[in-house]
C-alpha cells in the first residue's frame, strides 16, 4: 500500500453488508478525504457468535462494493486464526505502511463499548475514530463520552450523515420471513442471499 495514505477502515461481520454500511463508508470517505476505504469482514469474532460462515459474507462484501472505485475489500481478518482484535489488525497494517494514516470508521454505538475491547488505548494510538452521529443517540451524550475518550488519548471525528435505521438482524429476520430486502441491500447482495438461501434458517 502506497505510504502517506489517508485509509479509512470498515470492519464488521457484515452479515450481512447492507446499504447503511454502504453509505457510511461513502460518507466517511467524502467528509474525511480518504484515499481509499478498506471494507475489513471478521473472522472469528470474539463477541458475537451464530454468524455465517466467512466465505459466504466476503462474497456479498465484494459484490456490494464492486462498483465503487474508492472501497476495497481486506481479507486480513478472515485469514487469520482465532480470535481476531482490532489492535491487532492495526499493529499489522502499520507495520506494513508506518506512513499510512488509518481512520477507524463506526457507529456512535460504538464509542459506548470500545473501552471494554482488548487494548483501547492501542488502537487510539494507530487510528483515529471516524463516528457516525445518527438520530437516535443523544448527540451531547456522544460528545460527553467522545471527551472521555480524547482524554484517554483518542482522536474522533464526527461525521454528519443521514439516519438509515437498517440492521442486519431485521434483513436476516425479513428473509426468514419470505419479505423484500430490495431496499435494504445492494441488488447484487439480495440476490445472492436468495441463490444461496442464506438466513432461512436463522434462529
Amino acid at each position: 500500500m502506497e505510504s502517506g495514505k489517508r485509509i479509512g477502515i470498515m470492519g464488521g461481520t457484515f452479515n450481512p453488508i447492507h446499504n447503511g454500511h454502504l453509505l457510511l463508508a461513502a460518507k466517511a470517505q467524502e467528509q474525511v478525504l480518504l484515499d481509499k476505504v478498506l471494507f475489513m469482514p471478521s473472522g472469528n469474532s470474539y463477541m458475537k457468535r451464530n454468524v455465517l460462515e466467512t466465505q459466504k459474507r466476503v462474497d456479498m462484501v465484494a459484490l456490494a462494493i464492486e462498483r465503487y472505485p474508492y472501497f476495497e475489500l481486506s481479507l486480513i481478518e478472515t485469514q487469520k486464526s482465532g480470535n481476531t482484535y482490532t489492535f491487532e489488525t492495526l499493529q499489522f497494517l502499520k507495520s506494513v505502511s508506518p506512513d499510512t494514516q488509518y481512520y477507524f470508521i463506526v457507529g456512535a454505538d460504538i464509542l459506548f463499548q470500545i473501552e471494554q475491547w482488548r487494548n483501547p488505548d492501542q488502537i487510539f494510538q494507530m487510528a483515529a475514530l471516524v463516528c457516525a452521529v445518527r438520530d437516535d443517540y443523544n448527540f451531547d451524550a456522544i460528545q460527553e463520552k467522545g471527551n472521555v475518550l480524547e482524554a484517554s488519548g483518542a482522536d474522533i471525528i464526527y461525521l454528519n450523515m443521514p439516519q438509515l435505521d437498517i440492521s442486519s438482524t431485521d434483513i436476516r429476520a425479513k428473509v426468514k420471513s419470505g419479505q423484500s430486502i430490495s431496499d435494504l441491500v445492494p441488488p447484487e447482495v439480495a440476490h445472492y442471499i436468495e441463490q444461496e438461501h442464506l438466513y432461512n434458517e436463522e434462529d
